[in-house]
């Protein structure tokens, strides 16, 4: 028997539908363990969290489409006004078009009204990956049928193309609310524990510094694709880590990079200097501009560092200085760094001086290169076109992050 179809995206708000999402992300979150949250590395955590709640868009398979035509009784009640002979009370066999139309994403979404929507709804069945479109044959030519499919087809795609733009807004502000959440959580945990103090290595900026940079604002980290991590069992428990602040390292970057432009700028003057020559000069402007020290080959767990500013005998940024030798070399240089750190290490970079005259394809394979790296976990912004922000974890311990800058400069 003929049963007359629903109107599909008049259901649900799709704003609602949105919003138990973002609930149900706070709700994971703030379930977590304490140890957890305080001991996970939080960029694997962050993009598994965006994997996982992220929203496919959704779409149709038209190409895919087939119809099939089946007689049916269907009651009178469902003919065209016209048919004046016909007694709405009975049924008549009709040869009945069904058009099967395959989807993609998730079908509830075919049920959500979006934020724009118009007087008329696509009119059909959803039924498992399939929406079902209807027609009943009465008098009309293929071509007339044709033409309402046709039609159909129209109007659906309006209102994918309206939930998709609901969508996409919604994923483009997610990473920004999963970070929001997890930070929060774990503000108010070391709160309550009493432990933020100890997390934050008080490097201050000399007053008598003049203020000459100013931090551009980071751009929006790109998704990962990764199962949910895991601790080890020795990381049940949280353990405080002295770690420099945020504003800090990119503090000492910017001196950094300032200096770098200026070899840059003046090749004559730093033409022929070695790695410690060019090395000393970043030192010479670093050490007046914080309270902690600045100092060159300093030797720290497996060997000598370029950079080391060390505060309390712990190591609050680590620095390395070469000169570009290829993509093999690069990434040893790589190694050589996360060699020297300690598990209280969690600030660095890595420096390049490139003599090559083709900087821009050095920078390139510079780029692609680190990413290729056993302990590169993701890439978080580009502060300027050779200074690059990545996210990197410890030799053999993923849960132990570290921020290591990349930056490159052209030296004659």
């Amino acid at each position: 028997m003929f049963t007359i179809y629903n109107n599909l995206f008049s259901k649900e708000e799709l704003s609602h539908y949105l919003r138990i999402v973002k609930e149900t992300i706070t709700r994971e979150i703030n379930n977590e363990d304490e140890n957890y949250i305080l001991n996970i590395g939080e960029e694997r955590l962050l993009s598994y969290l965006l994997n996982e709640y992220q929203i496919d868009y959704i779409s149709i398979k038209e190409h895919e489409a087939h119809s099939e035509i089946i007689e049916e009784e269907v009651s009178g009640k469902y003919f065209p006004s016209y048919l004046y002979s016909v007694n709405p009370n009975k049924t008549y066999k009709q040869n009945i078009i069904y058009f099967y139309i395959p989807i993609e994403g998730e079908s509830e979404l075919f049920f959500c009204k979006p934020s724009s929507y118009t007087s008329v709804f696509p009119r059909a069945v959803l039924r498992g990956n399939n929406i079902i479109f209807k027609e009943i044959q009465f008098n009309k030519t293929a071509e007339e049928i044709n033409e309402e499919y046709i039609s159909f087809i129209h109007l659906l795609k309006t209102y994918i193309e309206f939930i998709n733009n609901d969508l996409e807004e919604f994923n483009k502000t997610l990473d920004g609310f999963i970070r929001d959440v997890f930070l929060t959580r774990k503000r108010d945990i070391l709160k309550r524990k009493g432990m933020e103090a100890s997390l934050i290595v008080p490097v201050r900026r000399k007053e008598s510094v003049s203020q000459t940079f100013s931090i551009p604002a980071p751009q929006l980290k790109k998704k990962i694709n990764v199962v949910k991590p895991a601790l080890k069992p020795n990381e049940q428990v949280f353990e405080p880590i002295p770690t420099l602040d945020n504003d800090t390292y990119l503090s000492i970057l910017k001196i950094i990079n300032d200096m770098g432009k200026e070899f840059e700028r003046k090749p004559s003057v730093y033409a022929n200097k070695g790695e410690e020559d060019l090395r000393d000069h970043f030192l010479m402007l670093l050490e007046p501009h914080f309270e902690g020290s600045a100092t060159g080959e300093t030797f720290n767990k497996k060997g000598k560092t370029d950079i080391l500013l060390r505060h309390h005998g712990n190591n609050a940024f680590v620095g390395e200085c070469k000169f570009w030798k290829g993509e093999k070399s690069f990434l040893k240089t790589i190694d050589q760094l996360l060699g020297y750190l300690t598990w209280r290490d969690s600030k660095t970079a890595v420096i390049m001086f490139v003599r090559n005259k083709d900087f821009s394809n050095v920078l390139k394979t510079a780029q692609s290169a680190i990413s290729k790296h056993k302990n590169f976990v993701m890439f978080n912004n580009q502060e300027d076109a050779t200074w690059l922000n990545y996210t990197f974890h410890l030799n053999g311990d993923k849960n132990k992050e570290l921020q290591l800058a990349l930056m490159m400069y052209h030296t004659e």
